[in-house]
């Protein structure tokens, strides 16, 4: 199956849970016609899905809902992360945010 359609099944399964939110993010690079490029996308290495996951925290937060920075990278069974991912999902967990690889729609069950 390839990413695209991974990412198509991984959105169906997310779009059943009330409790999180993402949205495709596309990262790279264009060139314009005056020959400068145009950059877009969140960052280099960004998920291919950016959202949150709604949580309840701590005793002081509690019934409060709060948002935690979800990170998706999908990829086919025998894909890797390029190192840019790998910073960038390091980064996200690092903050307290969730980033995670997804090859199947399973992977994200969790949720």
């Amino acid at each position: 199956m390839s990413e695209k359609a991974i990412q198509s099944h991984i959105l169906l399964a997310i779009g059943r849970k009330r409790h999180v939110r993402v949205f495709r993010n596309n990262v790279g690079k264009a060139k314009a016609t005056d020959g400068r490029f145009i950059v877009y996308g969140l960052h280099v290495g960004s998920g291919d899905l950016i959202g949150w996951q709604t949580v309840i925290v701590t005793a002081d937060m509690v019934g409060k809902p709060l948002a935690r920075f979800l990170s998706i990278e999908v990829k086919t069974p025998i894909g890797r992360l390029r190192p840019e991912q790998k910073t960038w999902q390091d980064a996200v967990n690092t903050a307290g945010g969730l980033a995670i690889v997804a090859r199947d729609p399973e992977d994200v069950t969790p949720l």
